[in-house]
């Protein structure tokens, strides 16, 4: 089975190996430990799926918390009616989020619309006046 260095998964992931950390630290990766001392990390083809499974959770807006829910989902079995209920839960809710943040920019791209029209009216009666 093939195992990986945090610098490899960092250069993989274009991440930097402190975020590597950081969601080890979060309980995301649980890399074994070699060398003297156990300094350095070594991580399996286990702990690779479960980052790039939070690298894609984060790219979609998910909180850390969904991230590790949807990740530990996606080791167990996957068919049961619970974790499937619970998935579908977390991506409705996100879905929502995202739904009225779009909203919420699509008002604000037509409020800067009128006030760009404005400033460019009274532009143009300065220019001619």
């Amino acid at each position: 089975m093939p195992t990986y260095s945090i610098s490899e998964l960092a250069r993989e992931f274009d991440v930097t190996p402190r975020t590597i950390r950081f969601y080890e630290d979060q309980g995301l990766l649980s890399p074994h430990r070699a060398g003297a001392g156990g300094r350095r990390r070594v991580y399996s083809q286990r702990d690779r799926t479960r980052l790039k499974l939070t690298l894609r959770g984060k790219r979609l807006g998910l909180s850390l918390s969904e991230v590790r829910d949807l990740v530990d989902m996606y080791e167990s079995p996957s068919d049961t009616e619970a974790q499937l209920t619970r998935f579908l839960a977390v991506l409705a809710r996100h879905r929502g989020t995202l739904e009225q943040q779009l909203a919420d920019l699509q008002e604000t791209l037509a409020e800067i619309g009128a006030h760009e029209s404005r400033a460019r009216a009274m532009l143009e009666q300065l220019r001619h006046a």
